[in-house]
């Protein structure tokens, strides 16, 4: 990919600025009010708590930021259809490593889906 540095930061800033149309995607209802525990492994350090709430809003602006590199990639005017290609094939790897976080999801149709699944 031949992207100079200030083309990949121009791209990027687009990114971060707009504003996707997002919608309401609901947690789970068995998670809804629940705690994320983190225990270190460490018996010094502190353990964390996290709303799960919270945690689950984190994931979805992920998502919400992949979405919009996606969409950026797809409709960048100086990327190759060669490399667009290669940056779609990392964005859907990306969504594979994701789906650990699915049970978190009320509805299926928000699912994080990664390779395999797509060719299904």
């Amino acid at each position: 990919m031949e992207l100079t540095r200030e083309e990949l930061k121009s791209i990027l800033r687009e990114l971060i600025q707009e504003d996707l149309p997002v919608g309401h995607t609901p947690l789970g209802d068995r998670w809804i009010g629940g705690t994320l525990y983190l225990q270190p492994h460490d018996p010094d350090a502190t353990p964390k708590e996290i709303p799960i709430e919270n945690f689950f809003h984190k994931i979805i602006m992920l998502r919400d930021r992949l979405r919009m590199m996606e969409q950026a990639v797809n409709a960048h005017k100086k990327l190759t259809d060669e490399d667009k290609v290669n940056l779609q094939q990392y964005i859907t790897r990306i969504y594979g490593t994701l789906t650990t976080f699915n049970i978190l999801f009320k509805d299926k149709k928000d699912h994080f889906i990664g390779q395999s699944s797509k060719r299904a």
